[in-house]
């Protein structure tokens, strides 16, 4: 039976976890196994399956953490497995009484194989490859077999190489071919040469690649991977956030942090600039620019700064991040070879493609709303700040100063965020009542409602989905739906997630702790359900119209993960359906229509089937007279599907007024503003739901 949950109170409106009262005392010399006690009890006392930790537990864990460390098995020797194997039906028993001797020693031969590997790619590609050889390569993970020798193991990594070696050598082929001939003057480059040449790249790529592998990918990474490989047996959306994971998520999550707005990369040994966010303290400062190289880091209250050459990325990062108001100091060497110190005052970043956008469009005489919901975020330490539904409201306000008459919400790709922000949002669209049921595994159900009575938006609403919409997507389109309130427009079923996550700071629960940060766990601890009883875990939301679209047959979803929570029903709850005069009847069977007429979203559904049988296919011919002739008739087929690419609405979509006006100050958000643009005129799915809203605001005015 699930055990009573007294020593973790959880707050269920927000996600989030509070701990003011831990009787269990955790105490550890060592970091690790302090974690696993933490992450152990987490789970133990708040996660909603009660499940055993026992020998099949700990199989099903040592499996998931080899695939996880060498999927493709060009590490390890299938001795080290052996070697491993002993411990296979221990894990359990290490987790339950912290024991690191297992994954000490997984980490131990990893890192003298990644070395080895290292060599032997060297040495692979010291050498030229014959690509008249008629082999293949087989990417089907499940049949590979661990190597048995360090023969084996080097042509495994030939093999690899070779993958990664012949489409460059390809076009760089074709690009010759090209090249003579628009000028018959042009020296073709021998096979032999273009070969030494594309081999000599990638040589340069698999070193930087080695160096990213013992610089970044260190120890606490590889002990991440371990715990991850424990945790996700609970089901795919458990999992352990080391330091920079958990701070990231919480980026991720606010879609903001103390910064200077700067987009890093590793190069080598240095620290690079590859962008500068828009409106962020260096893109006001105007002293950086695009490929400056940051060699040393000073904080205001230092005299000396801190050579950050050969610094990994995340280091790096952790130096220049800093309070608000706080200035950094950051000697930079420019793209023309100078080397200056400058400085730059932290402020607030915000990321804006993490936040609400919205344009207007003309169609027929009439103007329609696009919003664009990126995800469901908010700050969960300032709620002060910027959060989805507060975005969502004042988008939904300049819209109606614009006249429009019909919204497009656009949830696709949208990965979910805050409960509490969705059963905000769904509020404007409703006079009030039910939103989302909430459940723990032994706990009466609890009804999130909707309890302001004023509705924002009245007029025609159409919400836009796939299969990349999940979480607090699937409960906005969900509600709209059981509500009758919108019409959803998407593919077969968005992503299937029907779970409530919480993010617990693991540093709450040691009083006194010395250790460092411990990271977090977010964990599982609800499902949700849908007013009219039903869940969305795996069955996702089904569409009131389903479009085609090019990855339509592919493997998507929690119904495709591992370990994912089953799907079952609660009884309703009393709900007042929308009531308006729009035809939702009328406007599907039109779209139905249109859609039995488009010869372009048959060619959609064409190509979606033949992309589905490219990604099976499993076999990669390594000699370039069949790897071309392969690729020349796959061209073939692609020429016909370029027409996909030509598709164009003819609308005129634009910005805000607000927006417009911004723009004029900032050049780098009226480019991705026009990206955008472009983008929504060729998007077809954009197009068929400003249809819908034309239909229903026509059946509204016939009846």
């Amino acid at each position: 039976m699930k055990k009573n949950i007294t020593t973790i109170l959880i707050s269920f409106v927000i996600c989030f976890v509070s701990c003011n009262s831990i009787s269990k005392n955790f105490e550890s010399d060592d970091k690790d196994s302090l974690v696993i006690q933490l992450i152990t009890y987490v789970l133990e006392q708040g996660h909603y399956l009660d499940i055993e930790i026992d020998d099949n537990f700990s199989e099903k864990v040592f499996d998931s953490f080899l695939k996880n460390i060498d999927p493709y098995k060009r590490y390890l020797y299938q001795s080290d497995i052996d070697m491993l194997s002993k411990y296979k039906y221990e894990i359990d028993d290490s987790f339950n009484q912290p024991n690191l001797e297992f994954f000490n020693l997984a980490y131990e031969i990893l890192i003298q194989r990644i070395d080895e590997s290292k060599q032997i790619s060297q040495e692979v590609l010291s050498k030229p490859f014959d690509f008249k050889l008629d082999e293949t390569f087989n990417f089907d993970i499940e049949e590979l077999q661990y190597v048995n020798s360090r023969i084996d193991l080097v042509e495994r990594w030939r093999k690899l190489m070779k993958v990664y070696l012949i489409e460059n050598y390809h076009d760089e082929i074709k690009e010759d071919e090209r090249t003579f001939k628009k000028d018959s003057t042009f020296k073709l480059r021998s096979y032999s040469k273009i070969e030494i040449q594309t081999r000599e790249i990638l040589n340069e790529t698999m070193a930087d690649y080695f160096v990213i592998m013992e610089e970044e990918f260190q120890r606490q990474h590889w002990f991440s991977i371990y715990l991850n490989s424990f945790v996700s047996q609970y089901d795919p959306n458990t999992s352990y956030l080391d330091p920079e994971d958990r701070d990231r998520f919480n980026i991720d999550m606010s879609g903001n942090y103390a910064g200077i707005g700067a987009v890093l990369r590793k190069k080598v040994d240095k620290i690079e600039i590859t962008e500068l966010i828009s409106g962020g303290p260096a893109w006001r400062n105007n002293s950086l620019e695009k490929g400056d190289v940051i060699l040393k880091v000073r904080q205001e209250d230092d005299i000396e700064p801190v050579s950050i050459v050969g610094y990994r990325l995340a280091d790096a990062v952790k130096l220049i991040k800093g309070e608000k108001g706080t200035n950094v100091f950051l000697t930079i060497k420019k793209v023309d070879g100078t080397v200056n110190e400058i400085s730059i005052q932290r402020d607030i970043v915000l990321l804006e493609e993490t936040y609400i956008k919205s344009s207007f469009v003309e169609k027929d005489g009439n103007n329609y709303g696009i919003i664009n919901i990126p995800k469901f975020y908010i700050d969960f330490e300032n709620q002060d700040n910027r959060d989805a539904a507060k975005d969502l409201k004042i988008e939904i306000n300049r819209l109606k100063e614009q006249g429009v008459q019909g919204l497009v919400i656009d949830l696709r790709n949208n990965g979910g965020g805050s409960l509490k922000t969705v059963v905000d949002m769904a509020g404007m669209f409703i006079e009030s009542g039910p939103v989302v049921q909430v459940k723990y595994f032994d706990k009466e159900k609890q009804v999130l409602r909707d309890r302001d009575r004023s509705i924002l938006w009245k007029g025609p609403l159409v919400i836009l989905v796939n299969e990349g919409s999940a979480s607090a997507s699937e409960i906005l389109a969900a509600a709209m739906q059981d509500y009758e309130r919108a019409i959803i427009i998407g593919g077969n079923q968005t992503w299937g997630k029907g779970t409530v996550q919480n993010v617990f700071p693991l540093n709450r629960m040691v009083r006194g702790n010395t250790k460092g940060d411990l990271g977090a766990l977010r964990y599982t601890t609800q499902k949700y359900y849908r007013v009219n009883g039903g869940s969305v875990q795996l069955e996702g939301v089904k569409s009131d119209i389903n479009l085609p679209f090019r990855y339509k047959y592919l493997d998507f979803g929690e119904k495709d993960s591992d370990n994912p929570l089953q799907w079952d029903e609660i009884e309703n709850i009393n709900y007042q359906k929308w009531n308006s005069n729009f035809d939702f009847e009328f406007a599907i069977k039109n779209s139905q229509k249109r859609m039995n007429e488009s010869e372009h979203l048959k060619l959609v559904d064409e190509n979606a089937k033949w992309i589905k049988d490219i990604r099976e296919k499993k076999i990669f011919n390594l000699n370039y007279q069949k790897f071309r002739s392969e690729l020349e008739e796959n061209t073939k087929t692609t020429d016909k599907f370029k027409k996909l690419d030509n598709f164009s609405l003819d609308y005129s979509f634009k910005s805000l007024p607000y927006e417009t006006q911004i723009i004029e100050n900032d050049s780098i958000l009226g480019t991705k503003r026009e990206r955008w643009h472009k983008s929504l005129n060729k998007d077809i799915y954009i197009g068929e739901a400003l249809n819908v809203l034309s239909d229903l605001r026509f059946s509204y005015l016939e009846n």
